[in-house]
């Protein structure tokens, strides 16, 4: 029997089950489609990452002896599509059954889903072996009637599967479950930040493909000096200098923002685990086995706080992901409906904080959660963007961007675009929040402790506009209870005089 199986970008996993054995029956087929690089504008230096990653997998199981199928970017027979493509290969090789791993994104497994079913070959899906939970294990953590699925629940549950972070009596280590009241200081330059760990590659060659077969990006490519790891060798050298190098402060500084770093003490690993060539079970149990073997040096809450990401949140936003599929994307509760600025794909605002995080967005394809959630995010929801044009932004600039990960955090943590399903609370701040945890208001041309004058920081103006505008909705939260009631203890004519500055600021989003 002549076996088809077909390999994601995403799925760069060279410790899956599928490669232990070659059997010269088995053909692998790996492809770089426009059907992928088109569905949203992507930045460039992740279409390169995810190719030069392809490649090299591709290369790796050929020298291991497998049969492997891959179509680039410009050949070509590259139909630019996967069934196309496919039905090519089942073709050549006289195929008689065809293998896929689940796809992380809805819209893909209901591509292969149906050409599974009309291909006309026997077929099967096996999993990734990559996550610590199945697609319907955080939705079956949790009552089908319930309002919110709180993720600290979640993370426990799994905690306790796992054994990360236990004591032998079954209790988490140090009496507590979650330390993220200790990991909020701001970074003022001391401890010096570490010798950075990125990988370096030129992949100019590979850029100049892209660009001929017209793929359109946005971004700085940096093609001659690229960061990115290429493989899972590389992704372990990154995960074993993070451990050396960031962790020991990760805890302290992983909400902070400065503008001499675009990471700080943050592992920057997320586009290796996203594309599998690490998974989240290594990651966290080096993480752990870092501390126990280095208490001192290491403390249990910058640990808890990485892991915590990686086997709670991680998890838990997959899982509501695949539970809300398809109707969670078109969500707006809030009924926010601003166009995204165009500034958005230049970086040119007058606010240094967005300046710097969206201007190195563009030419690095990361920043960290804080910058997404508090800087970019906050302004967005403030503001009033509509949340679909916010997420799909953050879907094609980031190098780790995939839709099941991409697509909860922003339209529901970021956006609240749910009413609240995924986060009991909108997160969003003022001025006073940017300035506390970074350098980006003492070089500013706003002043950001105005709130109505004709320099007031446009992250106080639509601050106390947003709690103002939503009250009705707000003022039962108990999270939040407390910015609806001082937005409502405002004088009639001062919250006129806020919404007034408001409107007027979204009037001229595009100059501000």
């Amino acid at each position: 029997m002549v076996c088809v199986r077909l390999i994601l970008g995403d799925q760069l996993n060279e410790q899956h089950s599928w490669f232990k054995k070659v059997n010269s029956k088995t053909h692998y087929v790996m492809m770089e489609v426009r059907s992928e690089t088109d569905y949203v504008k992507h930045h460039a230096q992740k279409v390169i990452a995810i190719f030069a990653g392809m490649r090299a997998m591709a290369e790796k199981l050929r020298q291991a002896g497998h049969a492997v199928h891959y179509f680039k970017i410009g050949d070509k027979q590259n139909r630019q599509n996967f069934a196309d493509n496919l039905r090519q290969v089942f073709t050549q090789v006289k195929a008689s059954r065809f293998e896929y791993q689940e796809p992380d994104e809805y819209r893909l497994d209901q591509e292969l889903r149906h050409f599974a079913r009309e291909c006309g070959l026997a077929s099967a899906v096996v999993s990734t072996e990559h996550f610590l939970d199945s697609r319907e294990g955080v939705s079956q953590h949790f009552q089908p009637q319930a309002k919110r699925w709180l993720m600290e629940s979640y993370y426990r549950m799994v905690r306790k599967k796992s054994g990360l972070l236990m004591d032998s009596s079954g209790q988490p280590l140090g009496g507590k479950w979650n330390f993220d009241e200790d990991n909020r200081k701001p970074w003022r330059g001391s401890p010096a930040l570490p010798k950075p760990w990125d990988q370096r590659h030129n992949h100019a060659a590979l850029w100049e493909e892209i660009e001929r077969a017209g793929v359109q990006t946005f971004g700085q490519p940096s093609a001659s000096d690229f960061p990115w790891p290429l493989n899972r060798h590389e992704a372990l050298q990154q995960l074993k200098a993070f451990l050396e190098r960031g962790l020991p402060s990760f805890g302290d500084f992983e909400d902070a923002m400065h503008t001499s770093s675009d990471r700080l003490f943050h592992s920057r690993l997320s586009f290796a685990l996203n594309v599998k060539m690490i998974s989240p079970k290594e990651v966290a149990e080096a993480a752990v086995a870092r501390h126990l073997a280095n208490p001192e040096c290491i403390s249990l809450a910058a640990t808890e706080g990485f892991v915590r990401q990686i086997i709670g949140w991680r998890e838990y936003i997959r899982g509501v992901y695949w539970a809300k599929m398809p109707q969670y994307r078109e969500m707006n509760e809030l009924n926010h409906q601003l166009p995204l600025p165009s500034w958005f794909w230049t970086g040119k605002t007058q606010m240094n904080c967005l300046r710097f995080s969206i201007g190195q967005s563009l030419s690095t394809a990361y920043a960290h959660h804080i910058q997404r959630l508090m800087v970019i995010g906050t302004f967005c929801l403030s503001a009033g963007v509509n949340p679909r044009a916010v997420e799909q932004w953050f879907l094609g600039v980031y190098i780790d961007a995939f839709e099941w990960v991409e697509l909860p955090n922003v339209m529901g943590m970021s956006q609240h675009a749910d009413g609240g399903f995924l986060a009991s609370k909108p997160y969003l701040c003022a001025a006073s929040y940017i300035g506390k945890m970074s350098d980006y208001c003492s070089d500013c041309d706003y002043n950001p402790k105005d709130r109505l004058g004709p320099k007031a920081c446009p992250f106080n103006v639509f601050y106390w506009d947003f709690w103002i505008r939503h009250a009705k909705r707000m003022v039962t939260n108990p999270r939040i209870g407390m910015a609806v009631r001082q937005a409502m203890a405002m004088k009639p004519a001062e919250q006129l005089a806020i919404r007034k500055k408001a409107d007027e600021l979204r009037a001229k989003i595009e100059e501000i």
